[in-house]
């Protein structure tokens, strides 16, 4: 199973390598226009400015995910100590 585990990442990885560069970047004819025409500071400026936007998504979609995980245990732990009442 570990193998298995080993050989979907690596996969996944090469997968990634062999797109090409646009592929991976949405090559947004907007930000190249304006990236192309400013200078350091403008540019400097979308780095900060896409980091202050995705930051935010990421860190409250890890924050789901952990809050899920540890849900999921907590309902495993309680229904596995008495039966299930419920009827569906």
């Amino acid at each position: 199973m570990q193998i298995k585990k080993i050989l979907m990442i690596a996969l996944a990885g090469i997968i990634t390598w062999l797109t090409p560069v646009p592929a991976r970047a949405q090559s947004c004819a907007l930000c190249y226009t304006q990236a192309a025409s400013s200078g350091s500071r403008m540019i400097q400026a979308l780095k900060s400015g896409i980091l202050v936007l995705i930051t935010p998504p990421t860190l409250g979609s890890l924050g789901v995910i952990f809050v899920m995980y540890r849900k999921r245990n907590q309902v495993r732990r309680a229904e596995s100590g008495e039966e299930s009442r419920q009827d569906w």
